[in-house]
């Protein structure tokens, strides 16, 4: 396998400290490509959105990390290409569409997803898509 992707909640993680922040911030030191949808900034501003109406955050601290990361080595890869394959994996796994777009494109890139949504990764066990998933919590046993 080669290179990783990572999803949202991952990358919210890189910019305000919740729980499992100093795993997702290893992800950053990996020698790695990282590679992301890329509805992944609409998603991201989506959590920062609701982080602000919950007042969890300043509307001042939203606009500087969706400026900040404009500026994160990520490799963005089109949605419209992607979709065939996370349709059929949101169908066959009875989870969302914007999560199976993540583990279509770690499939597209023959690489591992490492999320931190905990729901997903469980709700994936025992299938055969989650040799594609990696917790972020796992990654200093898998490099």
């Amino acid at each position: 396998m080669s290179g990783y992707v990572v999803d949202t909640s991952v990358v919210i993680k890189w910019f305000l400290p919740e729980i499992h922040s100093e795993a997702a911030l290893r992800v950053t030191r990996l020698q790695e490509r990282l590679h992301v949808p890329a509805f992944m900034n609409m998603e991201l501003g989506n959590v920062i959105a609701k982080k602000i109406r919950r007042k969890e955050l300043t509307r001042a601290d939203g606009s500087t990390i969706l400026k900040e990361l404009r500026h994160l080595p990520l490799q963005r890869h089109p949605d419209d290409r992607l979709f065939p394959a996370a349709y059929e994996f949101a169908l066959d796994t009875q989870q969302s569409l914007y999560d199976c777009f993540y583990l279509a494109l770690a499939e597209a890139v023959d690489g591992r997803l490492i999320t931190a949504d905990r729901k997903f990764y469980k709700a994936l066990a025992g299938s055969v898509l989650h040799d594609r998933l990696l917790w972020v919590e796992d990654l200093g046993s898998e490099t």
